[in-house]
């Protein structure tokens, strides 16, 4: 079997990267209903409702164990991931938004007397554990119906 054909017919990467794209593009919808305000730039940004990373590895772990069986290794393996990549959405990666925010106000702030010249850094880098808990629904149901 060829590459190309071999990607597209394999249906737990297919059903993770569709799970991704929803989740990406109902960011720009929740913007759209929550905010008022139509950003296709969410499309390709991290942070956000749903966690598309949340929606990914949930969609992966799911296809992985309907297709190898809830007791092989490799769903252990992407069971594993999954949690890591969990964890890191709400804790590690949340907390480095947060860290940059502050840094952004203090830049703000001493601006004027420092004639500092920087970019804003990006605070929207985590998630809170509702945005992870919608991007695992998402790919639970990507992953039931693919």
């Amino acid at each position: 079997m060829s590459i190309i054909p071999g990607i597209f017919s394999n249906t737990i990467l297919v059903s993770a990267v569709t799970a991704w794209a929803i989740a990406q593009i109902l960011k720009v919808s929740v913007s759209v209903i929550l905010l008022r305000k139509l950003d296709f730039q969410l499309i390709f940004s991290s942070g956000g409702f749903p966690s598309s990373h949340s929606a990914t590895v949930s969609t992966l772990a799911l296809g992985i164990g309907k297709y190898y069986g809830w007791d092989s290794p490799i769903f252990a393996v992407s069971a594993v991931f999954g949690m890591i990549v969990l964890y890191d959405a709400t804790g590690v990666r949340r907390a480095a938004g947060k860290q940059a925010e502050v840094l952004n106000q203090l830049i703000e702030r001493l601006y004027p007397i420092l004639n500092f010249d920087q970019d804003q850094l990006k605070e929207l880098i985590g998630h809170t554990p509702l945005e992870v808990f919608g991007g695992v629904i998402v790919g639970i149901i990507v992953g039931l119906l693919i």
